[in-house]
């Protein structure tokens, strides 16, 4: 979600991995080995995130080939994901990320530790989430 292509998410990995490595003398073992993976790597991403927009960015120009799939229903499921995917590049970073959690299946209870989030704002912060895509998506 915080990257533009392949070699970016690779290079994203890598960085978290690193920010992994260094921050484990540190962990207290008070959260879950996972939610404190979690919250090292989102850290990471927005960071980098943040650094990404200062700088200007430059994408080289590649012819790309597009064919679509022979069905409809494959065409209108392409469409789908990418209006959805323009549709959650439209959120801020913050709402991507909670996003994020939830899609990846977290519990409201491992997202507000994650987050540093209540588990009642994170239920209003899912729902409101839930409506903004719904606004942008059919305006």
């Amino acid at each position: 979600m915080y990257c533009s292509d392949n070699t970016d998410a690779e290079d994203l990995f890598q960085e978290i991995l690193l920010q992994l490595w260094k921050a484990y003398p540190q962990f207290n073992k008070t959260s879950k080995v996972s939610t404190w993976m979690y919250r090292v790597g989102l850290n990471t991403a927005i960071t980098r995130l943040r650094k990404n927009n200062r700088r200007p960015s430059f994408e080289e120009l590649v012819p790309v080939h597009h064919t679509l799939p022979e069905t409809g229903i494959q065409r209108l499921d392409i469409l789908f994901d990418r209006d959805l995917q323009q549709a959650i590049d439209r959120l801020d970073k913050l709402d991507r990320a909670l996003l994020m959690l939830y899609l990846d299946e977290k519990s409201y209870k491992e997202i507000a530790e994650i987050m540093g989030l209540s588990e009642s704002n994170v239920g209003v912060k899912v729902n409101r989430i839930k409506k903004k895509l719904k606004e942008i998506m059919n305006p």
